[in-house]
């Protein structure tokens, strides 16, 4: 691994010889113009010259201008969001401005959109190998997510649940896998560590994130581990022009929830700026959120069912033009998070009958250099790291012995070459990931154990502090993927290679391997509007506890605790997925229907052995290889209808099965929490020209789910229920206001409106608090202001 590290440094230090701080030479070449569509100007669309950094974007209204060009032919681009982009070729000879229009024609569809995800390159959706599915801002807006685990249920496969009444630990389902089986990327590096992962998804806030593009399955071939089910990139939003964006809002969770107790305040802010330089080399763009929920007691037995949760985030993002070719980008953010659930809220953590508190401290930061090379290839150097340091308390009836601390560290080091042929494209690249992670019970003072000495002093014995995990990963990967075009037909090949080691440090165990994941795609345009895709990808998950794990299940009758088998060897994946993507206007109707089927072979599955409780009431779940396998197979379909302008219609369904082949707990093959069936849908619908009007849903279907509450005769052996299905209606009203060149936004709305939520939670100090499914929220009740001049 040393070796590794040192090369990535080496190839990183590189990038020094290249760079050029000079001032460029002032050529007088400039362009000028505007942007319509409908006859009308078009705002802030973004206008680019390819194979160069160079670009900036129109202002209010519909004008741009770019000096200094570089002498010769250049393509000019034009494109901005449910616009088709437009290139031109332009002549730039020294001391000539060029006046060039654009016409863009609408892409309601987004089939036109850029997607970087699926094949680590900058490409159209239907040019790319795989489906790329793209949550925008402006679903965010149709469905009032303020942070990203919100909006994760409006995307084909993908699926949000809460795990824990205590603390609200949630996670990502996709095609029927659990969270640890995704890989979460931020600007496509894998950063987002699994300690931050355990409350990550709810502390992202949506006003940072420019889109989130998600790839199901097949994307372990050039992301490496952790991407058998898929992988979530989210892109964070660049300066690309002078704007603004300021809103509040308030929300009421639990409004008119029989047996439950207050309703739970929920205040939000957010702001964001961005600020580009007069000649375009130079943009910075500022964030910033802030999150108080007070907690929710659903049945109104003190304790709460959605913890209380106050969150900070803060962050920007900087690039700067060393010349047309070259551009360094450096992103930089913090999240400051506390939260907590249980019962007295107002008390310390170990006066209460149960605590499952967090105070979090996450830094990520990362540098990219971006240089182009012949007339479009693409080479990227990038380091990029997020730290995250968690106080925590775990404990029950009053406890003093279960406070903690938790340092972890990922990093990324890596470089990249995108080369661009006449029919064919090539990528590749080598990366080393590493993480380290240290876990620790803190020492206290043992009153209950306090002496009197000869003296007739009271001797209080201190505890230490106990080293719980102390591990440190290592993955060094190469990875290449070459796609050839013939005709209508696109065939992509690709494998990546990982050497990684596993250090337990504590027990002085290390788990090594060497990983070679192959990936195949296939993609056939049938029709100009009809394309079909295959693929076949291996992917696999090393045994490490960097996940879930770091969270325990407490209650005053048992706690859960996690640990690995002594002979536990790595998961092993083998995915295959089959689409029809068909998008076209059929009158003055715009129709776009995806189906697509996947399969995925799981050898060696990781599986929880449940372990009996000890005299503390401590259970362990022993994670272990499931000797037969396991398959999940099933059917993502997504539709997406725009009639006009003003109305759109979009929505998916699932249809699944999960299951092991040999019986586990409970004798059950089908994995639990793991509904068979599961969808959404989002209607917006702008009937005037300021006000507008969307309704949202998600259905979750039955599912089982483990239970091991004291009601039982014997809790320590459980049981499992069957779920009833839910449905998650919620509204949405705004209207706009106008403001010299800006605009005010009010709105109000209610999700959850028949409030389809869990009705049998286990109540008082012995509850089981991982007893909980279904929609993440019970009826919420919320309104609010935004101001800016992109609205």
């Amino acid at each position: 691994m040393k070796k590794s590290l040192k090369l990535c440094l080496s190839v990183a230090l590189m990038v020094l010889s290249f760079v050029s701080v000079a001032q460029e030479k002032r050529t007088d070449a400039n362009i000028y113009g505007h942007v319509i569509a409908d006859g009308e100007h078009l705002p802030f669309a973004t206008i680019s010259i390819e194979g160069t950094t160079i670009g900036t974007a129109a202002d209010e209204t519909g004008h741009f201008q770019i000096v200094n060009l570089p002498l010769g032919s250049l393509k000019i681009k034009a494109q901005a969001i449910g616009y088709k982009s437009q290139v031109v070729t332009v002549e730039f000879k020294k001391g000539e401005s060029k006046e060039v229009h654009f016409d863009l024609e609408k892409d309601v569809l987004g089939i036109d959109e850029v997607v970087v995800t699926g094949d680590r390159n900058e490409k159209n959706r239907t040019e790319s190998s795989t489906i790329v599915n793209t949550l925008t801002p402006k679903l965010f807006t149709t469905t009032q997510s303020v942070t990203l685990s919100e909006s994760l249920n409006f995307a084909p496969g993908l699926r949000m649940e809460n795990n824990c009444q205590n603390c609200g630990f949630t996670q990502v389902r996709m095609n029927g896998m659990e969270g640890p089986y995704s890989q979460v990327l931020i600007n496509s590096r894998p950063i987002f560590s699994g300690l931050a992962g355990v409350y990550g998804l709810e502390l992202m806030p949506a006003n940072m994130i420019e889109r989130v593009e998600v790839v199901r399955g097949g994307g372990s071939a050039l992301y490496g581990s952790n991407a058998i089910a898929g992988t979530i990139n989210l892109i964070l939003k660049d300066p690309v022009n002078n704007s603004y964006e300021f809103s509040a809002g308030t929300g009421f969770v639990g409004v008119g929830v029989d047996g439950a107790g207050d309703a739970a305040e929920d205040y939000t802010a957010s702001m964001n700026t961005s600020l580009v330089s007069s000649d375009g080399k130079t943009g910075l763009a500022v964030y910033g959120f802030y999150r108080d929920r007070a907690p929710f007691d659903a049945n109104d037995d003190t304790f709460s069912e959605i913890s209380s949760l106050q969150n900070t985030t803060v962050g920007s993002r900087l690039f700067h033009r060393f010349s047309a070719r070259s551009k360094v980008a450096v992103d930089f953010f913090n999240i400051k998070e506390n939260r907590r659930g249980g019962d007295k809220h107002s008390y310390v953590e170990h006066e209460a009958g149960i605590a499952e508190a967090l105070e979090h401290d996450i830094t990520t930061a990362a540098v990219t250099y971006d240089q182009f090379f012949r007339e479009k290839d693409l080479w990227s150097v990038y380091v990029s790291g997020q730290r995250v340091d968690r106080d925590s308390y775990y404990g029950a009836e009053q406890s003093l012995a279960d406070y903690g601390n938790t340092k972890g560290l990922t990093y990324t080091l890596g470089s990249q070459y995108n080369a661009h042929f006449e029919n064919s494209n090539l990528v590749f690249g080598m990366e080393h990931v590493g993480e380290t992670l240290k876990d620790k019970k803190l020492g206290y003072l043992d009153v209950d154990n306090a002496t009197v000495n000869g003296e007739g002093e009271i001797v209080i014995p201190h505890t230490d502090n106990t080293i719980v995990a102390d591990q440190e990963k290592n993955t060094f990967g190469l990875f290449t993927q070459y796609e050839m075009d013939f005709n209508r037909l696109s065939v992509s090949v690709g494998a990546r290679f990982d050497r990684y080691s596993v250090k337990d440090k504590d027990h002085g165990d290390k788990e090594t391997g060497n990983v070679l994941s192959p990936r195949v795609t296939l993609k056939y345009d049938i029709k100009e509007h009809l394309q079909a895709r295959a693929s076949y990808s291996k992917g696999y998950r090393a045994p490490q506890i960097f996940d879930e794990d770091l969270h325990i299940e407490t209650s005053g009758s048992r706690k859960v605790l996690h640990e690995n088998s002594d002979d536990l060897e790595q998961e092993t994946s083998h995915s295959y997925m089959a689409s029809l993507d068909f998008n076209k206007k059929i009158g003055n109707t715009f129709v776009g229907f995806l189906v697509e089927g996947f399969y995925t072979k799981l050898d060696n599955p990781f599986a929880n052995e449940y372990g009996e409780a000890d005299a503390n009431g401590t259970v362990i779940y022993t994670r272990v290889n499931a000797t037969e396998g396991a398959v999940v197979k099933g059917l993502n379909m997504e539709f997406n209808v725009v009639p006009s302008d003003k109305l759109s219609l979009k929505g998916g369904f699932t249809i699944q099965s999960s299951k092991y082949e040999e019986a586990q707990n409970f004798g059950q093959k089908d994995f639990f929490r793991t509904p068979n069936e599961y969808g959404y849908f989002a209607i917006d619908w702008k009937p005037t020209k300021n006000f507008g009007f969307s309704t949202t849903g998600n259905y979750t279907g039955p599912m089982n789910v483990e239970f091991f509450g004291v009601s039982l005769p014997d809790p320590d052996a459980g049981t499992f229920i069957k779920s009833d299905s839910f449905f998650d209606l919620g509204m949405k009203f705004r209207y706009n206001i106008k403001l010299n060149g800006a605009k005010l936004q009010l709105y109000t709305g209610m999700k959850n409106i028949f409030n389809s939520y869990q009705d049998d939670f286990d109540s008082g100090v012995e509850r089981d608090p991982g007893f909980i499914y279904g929609p993440l929220n019970p009826r919420t009740i919320y309104f609010g202001i935004k101001i800016g001049n992109l609205l």
